[in-house]
């Protein structure tokens, strides 16, 4: 880990809004590359920050940083407050990762993205520069991808309860419940009414500020080249394989890898959806991360399996 300490950072999105976040120097070459990590829905960015401090310790300047309505980018209430899951790529994952060019002007660029973070990673207008992605347990919440046997519990709860609670107190108080952080409603409306295609899904019924079109959306995908390095659990219920594959198919012109990890072959009971971040994982998985980055080279069949990416 690096022996720096981590500073604090603000950003400014592309419509005003206040962003704030945390920032790792690395140790190493003066020119070191930059990771900016993007979170999953309902989590804060300080829950990555052991993997930051790691990362830092491997040679990378890193970046941390809470969307719009989370956090420390949080107003003081979430009430008729707009934000939904195309403000949070297009406009606040972009802004961090144009912090990351103005702030480090000139190195080569990298995102780290945790379930929607991968999506917001790939969606800001800024991912066109990046260099190579990896991303852990991403998907898009489309209910027929959840894993099979838990599914019914699944739409119940995260497509059902959750926005049904939403409309009545106008966000979504996740913290009280136990259930991560607290959401705001556009945010839950993207969860719980999203199809098979994202761009089309986010497009209707807006309840953020972001005034892109799908159209953009899709023109934006298709213009990423980055190499993405995906990894995802099989005891994961969300990202399962299917729901992996369909955010890879966002971007189809990236070369893309898909290694499935198992628990039982990384020596562990359980992995989830959340516990990759975990610093358990600093000698097995973690390492995966920056091999990948540096070098696009991929490894860790002994942890899982590699799959055909169609």
């Amino acid at each position: 880990m690096s022996d720096l300490a981590p500073q604090a950072f603000h950003t400014v999105a592309a419509d005003g809004t206040d962003l704030h976040g945390t920032l790792w120097l690395g140790t190493g070459a003066a020119d070191r590359p930059v990771v900016t990590i993007h979170c999953a829905t309902a989590v804060l960015s300080r829950y990555y920050s052991r993997f930051a401090a790691w990362l830092a310790g491997q040679g990378f300047d890193v970046l941390t940083y809470d969307y719009r309505g989370i956090g420390a980018s949080r107003p003081a209430s979430l009430r008729h407050f707009s934000a939904d899951w195309l403000d949070w790529g297009w406009l606040d994952a972009d802004a961090a990762m144009r912090f990351a060019e103005t702030r480090f002007p000139g190195r080569v660029y990298y995102a780290v993205g945790h379930s929607i973070g991968g999506v917001a990673a790939v969606l800001a207008p800024a991912s066109e520069r990046l260099t190579r992605v990896v991303t852990v347990g991403s998907q898009f919440a489309y209910w027929r991808d959840y894993q099979r046997g838990g599914r019914l519990a699944m739409l119940l709860r995260w497509h059902l309860f959750m926005p049904l609670l939403t409309e009545a107190i106008g966000y979504f108080p996740g913290k009280r419940l136990g259930w991560l952080e607290d959401v705001p409603k556009g945010v839950v409306r993207n969860w719980s009414r999203m199809g098979p295609r994202f761009a089309a899904s986010l497009a209707r019924g807006r309840h953020g500020v972001s005034r892109v079109t799908a159209e953009a959306v899709e023109r934006h995908f298709a213009a990423i080249t980055a190499p993405l390095f995906a990894l995802s659990c099989t005891d994961d219920p969300f990202a399962t394989v299917a729901a992996t594959n369909r955010f890879l198919a966002l971007t189809p012109t990236a070369p893309k890898t898909h290694l499935r990890l198992d628990p039982a072959k990384v020596g562990v009971p359980e992995i989830g959806h959340f516990a990759f971040f975990h610093n358990r994982f600093q000698e097995s998985l973690w390492p995966l991360v920056p091999a990948f980055l540096t070098t696009g080279g991929v490894a860790g069949d002994r942890f899982g399996s590699f799959l055909p990416v169609p």
